[in-house]
């Protein structure tokens, strides 16, 4: 499941018990990325904070199936299968349309997404996430004006930001310690964006 050591739900306590009641599925299913922070319970609790904030928040506007969208398109860009498996299913059940999904997957690995299915402003977004992936320090105000040019808000600009920076952040997280998909159950996601606090994974 990972290269460093983890402690399985069955054998956990305390406050690691806690964190992982909050952010299981099914049959006490604890996914990999959740399971590498079982050393350090607090870093768990960060990660988990920040993922349902950027993605399953209702003070976001842009619609969820994008960000999710813009997620897969970053891990593809890194390189980390295990998000791009993850959050291509959480994106497909959002989009529940096969070909449009299969379509945006198809331009996500190529690296052209400026000929995806998407809307003027949201293939603005897609390039404002590629770029801030792969040639952060290249980054000037232009890129911002780019994106208010095409018709997002600062708000929306903002939202891309953190999803593409949170995206970056879990990826190395993954890469860096060798999680996998073993024992996963794919594409469930926190979906009640109601609660903040409700991190349970259906």
């Amino acid at each position: 499941m990972t290269w460093i050591n983890t402690i399985s739900y069955e054998a956990s306590k305390s406050k690691l018990r806690k964190l992982y009641d909050r952010v299981k599925g099914p049959d006490n299913n604890v996914d990999n990325i959740m399971l590498s922070h079982s050393l350090r319970p607090h870093s768990m609790e960060g990660h988990m904070a920040m993922y349902k904030y950027c993605l399953h928040h209702t003070g976001n506007t842009l619609p969820k199936w994008y960000l999710e969208c813009i997620g897969v398109y970053v891990s593809s860009l890194n390189g980390c299968e295990y998000c791009v498996e993850h959050h291509f299913q959480g994106m497909r059940r959002l989009v529940a349309d096969d070909a449009r999904s299969d379509a945006l997957r198809r331009t996500i690995e190529a690296d052209a997404v400026e000929t995806a299915p998407l809307d003027t402003r949201q293939i603005a977004g897609m390039i404002y996430a590629r770029k801030l992936t792969v040639e952060p320090a290249a980054m000037v105000e232009a890129d911002v004006a780019t994106l208010r040019a095409a018709g997002l808000e600062d708000g929306e600009i903002l939202e891309i930001n953190q999803v593409t920076a949170y995206f970056c952040y879990a990826n190395r997280t993954v890469l860096g310690l060798g999680v996998n998909t073993d024992g996963d159950i794919i594409g469930l996601s926190p979906n009640n964006s109601d609660d903040p606090e409700d991190w349970g994974h259906r």
